[in-house]
């Protein structure tokens, strides 16, 4: 599937230099924070397993001096977390949460950072038929037709509500299903491993996928339906509510990821010498702006 990095995703530029000024000058006014500073990123298990974090952010820090501490959890989680002012900064990628999150005043300045894409994959026998499909709903609707084992993640992540609008999208309703669908209540890279080990369907982000080594005879089946569109975004932890939030340096963070220098080692992010994320910060609706605010998605 080729995402090409779209031309309008405008830098919100600031060198390095004046990243460290911020910081000096917060450090004047605040000189236990300049010492040794770090944020608490609150983000989505993706970000971390797919590598991406452990590429970017010693990159980060060696611009800012900036510390970066991340709690990967599924997105659901992580914005529960956020709620309670457990972190500076949330990372996540479920666009209608996080509006939801800045509209109930927990975050401000919410910000988009990248896209992929989900993936319907399964065995290469596809016992439901459903391989070369580009709608995912009726991919899903086959499956479920079949009674074909399908591996859910069950955790309130953000793959896990991106499943859940495509059932729906498909007129079916999974609490409804057989033991057929199996919800493991884990991480994306343990819901591979089990669809690996019984030749089951589930929804993957591309980036967990890319890295994952264990597939067995798990391949990508379905991609290419707007509805698997998976914007990712950035939202200040509302400081005016948790009066601890450290914005200064949480706010040099955000605008390093939005920036040239931060959109750049985004995209310069390889997994077997394929590109997992694709930056468009200064893009207020994603790519298109159809992929994640249709009302059926």
């Amino acid at each position: 599937m080729s995402m090409p990095i779209p031309n309008d995703a405008a830098p919100r530029a600031r060198s390095a230099a004046v990243f460290l000024l911020v910081l000096l000058l917060a450090g004047l006014a605040c000189p236990g924070m300049a010492a040794n500073p770090f944020i608490t990123v609150a983000s989505t298990t993706s970000t971390q397993n797919s590598g991406l974090f452990g590429r970017i952010l010693p990159l980060f820090t060696e611009a800012t001096g900036v510390a970066v501490r991340v709690i990967a959890v599924g997105t659901g989680q992580a914005i529960r977390l956020a709620r309670r002012g457990d972190a500076d900064v949330l990372f996540v990628h479920d666009p209608r949460a996080e509006q939801a999150f800045v509209a109930d005043g927990f975050g401000v300045d919410r910000r988009e950072v990248m896209y992929n894409d989900f993936v319907v994959v399964g065995p290469a026998g596809d016992p439901a038929a459903i391989s070369g499909m580009d709608d995912a709903a009726a991919a899903l609707a086959r499956i479920a037709a079949a009674r074909a084992i399908f591996v859910s993640r069950g955790d309130d992540s953000g793959t896990n509500r991106a499943e859940h609008r495509i059932w729906k999208a498909a007129g079916l309703d999974p609490s409804a299903f057989d033991p057929w669908y199996r919800e493991t209540g884990s991480s994306m890279g343990a819901s591979l491993s089990m669809a690996s080990a019984v030749g089951a369907y589930t929804l993957s982000d591309r980036g967990t996928w890319l890295s994952f080594k264990n597939r067995g005879d798990l391949e990508i089946l379905v991609a290419g339906d707007p509805r698997l569109f998976n914007q990712y975004g950035v939202t200040l932890v509302n400081p005016a509510r948790f009066p601890h939030v450290k914005k200064t340096p949480a706010l040099v963070f955000m605008d390093w990821l939005t920036s040239r220098a931060g959109q750049q080692a985004i995209a310069g992010h390889r997994i077997g010498g394929q590109q997992p994320f694709f930056p468009n910060a200064g893009s207020n609706d994603g790519r298109t702006g159809e992929f994640h605010t249709r009302e059926d998605f």
